[in-house]
């Protein structure tokens, strides 16, 4: 009944670990698996070692938290080791990420055969210079990485938009004619910020961070509904995720199946296997026999 498929990729259900959520080392991906995750996607990583930002990178704020990690991590010669030991037992996808259409293209190419797809990270809106947000709001260079990306690898390429653009269906369709296989949406909103009331400097030390959580779901939902209206590939929702009935949304609105990231941090890896009891529920409730009768149900009213 949950089962879903997306680039030819099948799912046990239509829930995935979202990228950046436990998601940097093999334990911590093969157990949110065990938990009951339909799919999981790594932590995004380029080809170098990166540091990050230093702490505090995290702050929490009315309905979600900010974040400004920096895209640590340990460079994809690491990352491939870590890779190397995920069980299998659902689809695996590696995000990446870099400053160049080659850098892409660079990192594609080393872990291709050890996962089910890339994720191209084009629209992290804390990323170090010259990565994410700013080349996602760019459909050139949008299309200049996934052109050489789907040259270079075999496995299939999802691109992860930003809702940070005056127009992501713009985005999308760049995305889609450069031969996209499926769209990520969306990723952090932002930059916001906080401060400390007594001393008046920004909670965090980049100053400014992403913001994710419930609050960013109706914009969210917006930018899948407004994709599928004008692209044909397959959607990945994400954003605000936080029970069945948030999936629901995302299906009607026209995504094939969702990421769920912040909802892991408030009610740990248990969260999805009580997101798909719900949604199990909710289909015999309402007679749906297969998840894909309820993608992009709004768009029929």
């Amino acid at each position: 009944m949950l089962e879903v498929e997306i680039c030819q990729i099948k799912m046990k259900n239509p829930t995935a670990l979202a990228a950046g959520v436990l998601g940097s080392t093999s334990a911590s991906l093969n157990w949110a698996a065990r938990s009951g995750a339909g799919a999981v996607v790594t932590k995004s990583f380029g080809l170098e070692p990166n540091k990050g930002y230093s702490n505090p990178t995290t702050v929490e704020v009315e309905g979600g938290i900010i974040n400004a990690i920096g895209l640590s991590n340990p460079g994809v010669e690491i990352f491939k080791e870590e890779l190397k030991k995920l069980e299998g037992n659902v689809p695996q996808i590696a995000s990446i990420y870099g400053s160049t259409p080659e850098d892409f293209s660079q990192i594609a190419s080393q872990v291709d055969n050890l996962v089910d797809a890339l994720e191209l990270n084009v629209s992290c809106p804390h990323a170090m210079e010259g990565c994410g947000a700013a080349i996602g709001q760019d459909p050139n260079l949008t299309t200049q990485i996934v052109k050489i990306v789907k040259k270079t690898v075999k496995s299939p390429v999802i691109v992860k938009l930003t809702p940070n653009v005056t127009d992501i269906v713009e985005i999308a369709r760049a995305a889609e004619s450069a031969g996209a296989d499926a769209l990520t949406l969306i990723n952090s909103l932002g930059p916001g910020m906080r401060f400390d009331l007594e001393t008046a400097n920004p909670l965090l030390s980049n100053r400014f961070g992403g913001m994710s959580g419930p609050a960013i779901k109706p914009v969210a939902l917006r930018c899948v509904y407004q994709v599928s209206q004008e692209v044909a590939l397959p959607l990945m929702g994400v954003g605000g995720i936080m029970d069945y009935r948030d999936v629901v949304e995302f299906l009607y609105a026209g995504a094939s199946c969702v990421q769920v990231g912040t909802a892991v941090m408030y009610h740990g890896l248990d969260v999805f296997r009580k997101i798909t009891s719900g949604l199990e529920k909710f289909m015999i409730r309402k007679g749906y026999q297969q998840v894909e009768e309820m993608v992009g149900l709004a768009h029929q009213k």
